[in-house]
């Protein structure tokens, strides 16, 4: 397939007359290479994205599989509470209640691959900077493979927690990696798709978990609750050796100065058929990565922390977080919730199989419905209010719990909210914090976003427990109000703070934040991220002595390359 579009024809530069491998580079020719490569990219619709980077796809796939493991894993947590021989074997009988865990055992298990993953997440951002995303990977599977092995032999509540506390590391290596692979691999049309299908991967999982338990909930013996953990091996044994194959970042290369392994990336991850020369593609990363340097972008996590980073970063961390906020602690997939109010074991279970399946059709409306025709922005604000709106319905249904069909109300208002849920804030929790930060803090500000979700569940997730347990608080749908009233204090501030992205290069998302424009002035403000001499005065206030700086390692690299 060739692609051509209107970008390359309107340019003075061929695809045959990118970046020559024979000839030393200039500031002026990389500019305008990588202002061809940009527009190409561009101009690219999502279906002529996906014949061009069809490989890309591919290995952002296969990455991403990493993470139904964690979807899978966490689903079962939160269901196990109300799983009869799980609780029988890790519980303790309350009189006229049964086998049930204690509210804080229920904390404090369902805390343990929260903290674990929080930890793993903080190293990922270090290690994936020493040594890229895929060997990163490949460790971390080879670490949870002898993990599972700690959860499936637990003959008591400690050792059960301690082995979901260290399947918790390579979770979160999973998680912070998948959405900023994507973003990095694929083309800008493709980049809302598939860094928020890392959240489709948690579905996945969840969906075969609810399989599994369903399945075996009748099965009054301790394979009822082994079987599930022991499926976990199945992904290892088949992702270890395909990622073996796969192709590193070409951004996590272009930082390290390895060029000529940076384009072997990229033809790699492009079709050898299209009219893209991956040299103009590499010359828009080297480009990005200047202006980055430009502007003073550093590589630390404290660098997220300073100037015009600090914004970009508290718009990561509270869009993340904002997934924890909007209920879904209490509503996603509640099956204790469901058993509370009154419905059987059976009712329980075929609701969380048919909450799942809602939660993957709403991720599929997403992209068919929403992401083409609306901006980030509108999707995840509104998306947000109206999951508030039913929090609250559920709230004051509770007055007439006592009513069976009250209370199945109040289970499917639960389905409705899940299904908002994937429509905004569960899709695009994952994707804007991987195209929020800039690019030489991908990696970091994906940590740090994905740091804050682990940290609010740890502190709202431990208080959950005691609103729904009847030797607690026993509050029911009245938890409907608390998680109500933090979404809606989350829409507020989406509403003032953020921006919307939908169409911007990550050279255009730099050059916006570095004029610090107002989040609802993102979508209309014009920048042309290729006026080198606007780019320096921003950065440099006039100074342009060091710009042509970090080129030096390109031209060197590729220019003399034959």
């Amino acid at each position: 397939m060739a692609v051509k579009t209107a970008a390359v024809e309107h340019t003075d530069l061929e695809p045959s007359a990118a970046i020559g491998l024979n000839e030393k580079l200039y500031g002026k020719e990389l500019n305008l290479n990588a202002k061809t490569g940009a527009e190409v990219e561009q101009y690219l619709s999502p279906l002529q994205a996906i014949k061009v980077y069809k490989k890309a796809v591919f290995w952002s796939l296969v990455v991403s599989m990493c993470v139904i493991m964690e979807g899978y894993d966490t689903s079962l947590i939160s269901n196990f509470f109300a799983y009869p021989s799980f609780a029988k074997k890790y519980g303790e009988y309350f009189p006229g209640v049964g086998y049930q865990l204690t509210a804080a055992w229920q904390a404090g298990f369902s805390n343990a691959t929260g903290v674990g993953s929080f930890f793993g997440v903080i190293a990922n951002g270090f290690l994936v900077d020493i040594f890229g995303q895929k060997r990163v990977l490949i460790g971390a599977l080879c670490a949870l493979s002898g993990f599972i092995f700690i959860m499936f032999f637990a003959p008591n509540i400690i050792v059960l927690t301690v082995g979901g506390f260290l399947c918790g590391l390579p979770w979160g290596v999973f998680a912070s990696s998948a959405p900023a692979y994507a973003s990095e691999v694929l083309p800008l049309s493709l980049r809302a798709y598939f860094t928020s299908y890392t959240n489709m991967c948690f579905i996945i999982g969840q969906l075969i978990a609810s399989g599994v338990l369903e399945g075996l909930v009748h099965l009054d013996s301790e394979w009822s609750y082994r079987i599930p953990y022991g499926l976990q091996w199945v992904w290892p044994v088949f992702l270890i050796p395909l990622l073996f194959f796969a192709p590193e970042s070409p951004w996590h290369l272009v930082r390290k100065g390895r060029m000529e392994e940076a384009e072997n990336s990229l033809r790699r991850l492009q079709s050898k058929n299209a009219n893209i020369d991956p040299r103009q593609t590499l010359a828009t990363i080297v480009h990005t990565n200047n202006l980055e340097q430009e502007l003073a972008v550093g590589t630390s996590y404290w660098d997220c922390f300073k100037g015009f980073e600090r914004r970009r970063t508290e718009i990561a961390c509270v869009v993340f977080a904002g997934q924890i906020t909007s209920g879904i602690c209490f509503a996603y997939n509640s099956t204790y919730f469901f058993q509370q109010v009154g419905l059987t074991t059976a009712q329980t279970y075929k609701l969380n199989v048919g909450g799942t399946a809602i939660a993957l059709i709403g991720t599929l409306c997403n992209w068919f419905l929403l992401v083409p025709y609306f901006g980030r922005r509108t999707i995840y604000v509104w998306g947000m209010f109206s999951m508030a709106i039913i929090l609250f319905i559920i709230g004051i249904l509770n007055v007439w719990t006592s009513n069976n069909s009250v209370a199945m109300s109040q289970a499917v208002l639960t389905l409705v909210w899940t299904f908002v849920f994937q429509l905004s804030a569960g899709q695009l929790g994952w994707a804007l914090p991987a195209e929020i930060g800039s690019t030489r803090l991908r990696q970091k500000t994906v940590c740090l976003a994905r740091n804050t979700y682990y940290l609010v569940s740890l502190g709202l997730g431990t208080l959950q427990p005691y609103f729904m347990n009847p030797t607690k608080w026993n509050l029911k749908g009245y938890t409907g109000f608390v998680w109500g009233g933090t979404a809606l204090l989350t829409f507020v501030w989406a509403y003032f703070r953020l921006p919307e992205t939908k169409g911007r290069s990550y050279e255009e998302i730099d050059i916006l934040f570095a004029k610090r424009v107002p989040a609802r002035k993102f979508k209309t403000y014009q920048v042309d991220a290729y006026n080198e001499q606007d780019n320096a005065e921003l950065a440099h206030g006039g100074n342009v002595e060091i710009m042509y700086k970090a080129e030096e390692a390109f031209i060197e690299n590729v220019g003399t390359k034959e």
